[in-house]
């Protein structure tokens, strides 16, 4: 099974256009998105996907209560935490990386989903630690996403042109 992986979009709707294009080219059956939507007419790209969506909301989405009314019926978004079990897989998505090292010491989750940095880091190991870089672009100039492989327990970063 792959699942989609992005962060920090940061309003690029030509970029979230160009990873909705990709998930759907590649089948994904789920989309994680690691916070930092910012506005709620990022909705609109991401309404495109052919699978669930679930996120969590990071430290620049503005206005959570029309984010949440927009993405009805797209998916969801959460507070500051989601857990989830896909293909007997545990996972878990936050936005800041302060948590991540606890959560892996945990052992609780086969993988640990997380954004905040803009910057990509895939850790393989148990856990499986991804933060699949900005898709937005506006930092580092580069933007990116990631799929997750179940079967493979891979993770494949993915720039966007």
């Amino acid at each position: 099974m792959q699942i989609g992986i992005l962060a920090d979009s940061h309003d690029n709707l030509p970029n979230l256009y160009k990873a909705v294009e990709i998930f759907n080219q590649r089948g994904v059956s789920h989309v994680f998105h690691a916070g930092d939507f910012v506005s709620p007419f990022t909705a609109k790209p991401l309404s495109k996907l052919k699978c669930s969506m679930r996120g969590v909301f990071g430290n620049n989405d503005g206005d959570k209560l029309l984010l949440r009314e927009k993405f009805n019926g797209i998916g969801e978004i959460h507070e500051d935490f989601y857990e989830d079990t896909i293909d007997d897989k545990s996972i878990v998505v936050i936005h800041k990386e302060k948590l991540v090292e606890k959560l892996a010491q945990s052992r609780r989750y086969d993988v640990i989903i997380y954004g905040h940095t803009h910057k990509v880091d895939v850790r393989e190991g148990h856990p499986l630690i991804v933060n699949p870089g900005e898709c937005g672009g506006w930092l580092g100039g580069r933007s990116t996403i990631a799929i997750f492989d179940t079967d493979k327990f891979q993770v494949e970063v993915i720039q966007l042109k």
